[in-house]
C-alpha cells in the first residue's frame, strides 16, 4: 500500500486500537503482569481515550481482569485448547465453561488443525460445535484459532474456516502468535472470503493475529477488510488485532508516550 500521510495515520492508528484485543499470553504469566495489561488497556497512555476492545488472557485470570475492565465496556476474552490445539475435548469444555462462569465475554479456541492436516475432519466439527453451543448459552462470542501458517494453502484454510462457520464460529481468527508464519495478508484475505460468502446467513469476524507490530501493517489489513466487508468498514463487531506490541506503535503515532513496554506476544 502507498506511504500514509499523518492524518490518514493518525486515523488508522485510532481505529487499530479500537479494534484491537490487547493480549498477554505467556507461559510465565503473573496477577501483576495481567493487572499491568488491564492498567494499559484502561489508559494506553495519557491524552488517549480510546480503549482496545478486549484483553486476551489465559482462562487463571478471567475473574481478575474481569473486576479490572468490564466497567469500562472492555470484554474479556480468555483462549482455550490453546496454544497446540490437541487437549481432550473434555478439558476444553471444562476450560470454556470456567472461563465463563469467571465472566469471559469471548471465547478464542484453538482449532484442532493438526488432526484436520492428518485427515479428521469430525474431530474439529465437534468440538466446535460444543463449544458454540456453550458460548452462545452464555452470548459470548467464539473466536476461531485457525493456525493459518501452519494450513498454509488458501484451499486448505479455507475448507478449515468453513467447518469453523458451519459449527457456531463468530470470529475466524489467523494464529496463535506462537507458530511461525503467523498472519498474512493472503490467509486474511482466504479468511474474508469465507466470511463473504456467509453474508446473508451470518454475520462473521475477523482476528488477526501474530506478527502485527506497527501502525502501518495494521492499517494495510484495515485496508484489505474494509474492500472485502464494503459497504461496511472493519469495526470492533466485526474485526479485531490480537497483539500486545502494536499498542506501542499505536501510542506513538497517537503523539503521546508510555514508560510501560508490554512484550508482544503476537
Amino acid at each position: 500500500m502507498s506511504e500514509l500521510t499523518s492524518t490518514s495515520r493518525h486515523q488508522q492508528a485510532a481505529r487499530a486500537l479500537a479494534c484491537l484485543d490487547l493480549t498477554s499470553l505467556n507461559l510465565d504469566d503473573t496477577p501483576e503482569r495481567i493487572d499491568a495489561l488491564c492498567d494499559r488497556a484502561l489508559v494506553p497512555a495519557p491524552g488517549i481515550e480510546i480503549h482496545p476492545a478486549a484483553v486476551c488472557i489465559y482462562p487463571r485470570f478471567v475473574g481478575q481482569a474481569r473486576s479490572r475492565v468490564h466497567s469500562a465496556g472492555i470484554a474479556v476474552a480468555a483462549v482455550a485448547n490453546f496454544p497446540l490445539g490437541t487437549a481432550p475435548i473434555g478439558e476444553v469444555i471444562e476450560e470454556v465453561e470456567q472461563a465463563l462462569a469467571d465472566g469471559a465475554d469471548e471465547i478464542d479456541v484453538v482449532f484442532p488443525f493438526r488432526a484436520f492436516l492428518a485427515g479428521d475432519r469430525e474431530a474439529g466439527a465437534e468440538l466446535l460445535r460444543r463449544v458454540g453451543l456453550i458460548c452462545h448459552q452464555h452470548t459470548a462470542l467464539l473466536k476461531v484459532i485457525l493456525e493459518t501458517g501452519v494450513l498454509h494453502e488458501a484451499s486448505t484454510i479455507k475448507e478449515a474456516a468453513q467447518i469453523a462457520v458451519d459449527n457456531g464460529a463468530d470470529f475466524l481468527k489467523t494464529s496463535t502468535g506462537k507458530l511461525e508464519p503467523a498472519a498474512t495478508p493472503e490467509a486474511a484475505q482466504a479468511l474474508l472470503e469465507v466470511i463473504v460468502a456467509a453474508r446473508g446467513h451470518r454475520s462473521l469476524g475477523l482476528k488477526v493475529a501474530g506478527g502485527v507490530k506497527t501502525v502501518a501493517e495494521a492499517a494495510a489489513y484495515l485496508d484489505l477488510a474494509d474492500r472485502y466487508l464494503h459497504p461496511d468498514q472493519a469495526v470492533p463487531s466485526n474485526f479485531r488485532f490480537g497483539a500486545s506490541g502494536l499498542l506501542n506503535d499505536i501510542v506513538a503515532v497517537l503523539g503521546s508516550s508510555h514508560d510501560t513496554q508490554l512484550s508482544s506476544d503476537y
